[in-house]
């Protein structure tokens, strides 16, 4: 099964809880034993597991990626001034696999799903989930 969450983004640099919505698709789906890939379609988007007990966390990870990839050094700047943006991605990487155990993910109390904009604000960004059965 295969599905596409759409969504908009706000900030230049944001982390997007998108846990409910991956659920969803995944009790939808009817599996009970399996896998759900969540990929970022675009080169300057992740996907991110991560804690959601309030925004520190996330805000966090975003002081981090500027401090590590600053805007505006980078070659790829000169083409349309998001060289870090296209960095943070590569770094933190397009998709997470999450196991599907008992029709549930196997996600622990603290664990979500966050979409990574690194390049917004975005009136749509897609996010391909897809589920296999074992």
């Amino acid at each position: 099964m295969q599905s596409v969450i759409q969504i908009t983004t706000n900030s230049h640099n944001g982390l997007y809880d998108i846990t409910n919505q991956v659920e969803k698709i995944v009790s939808e789906s009817k599996v009970k034993n399996g896998l759900v890939n969540v990929y970022a379609q675009g080169a300057t988007a992740a996907i991110m597991i991560q804690e959601n007990w309030d925004e520190s966390v996330q805000n966090d990870v975003i002081i981090l990626l500027k401090k590590l990839i600053p805007q505006g050094v980078w070659q790829h700047d000169a083409q349309d001034n998001n060289g870090d943006a296209h960095l943070k991605a590569g770094l933190i990487g397009p998709s997470e696999s999450i196991p599907i155990v008992g029709g549930k993910m196997g996600l622990s109390t603290w664990q979500n799903i966050f979409f990574c904009e690194f390049d917004g604000p975005r009136n749509t960004r897609s996010i391909i989930v897809s589920i296999l059965e074992i």
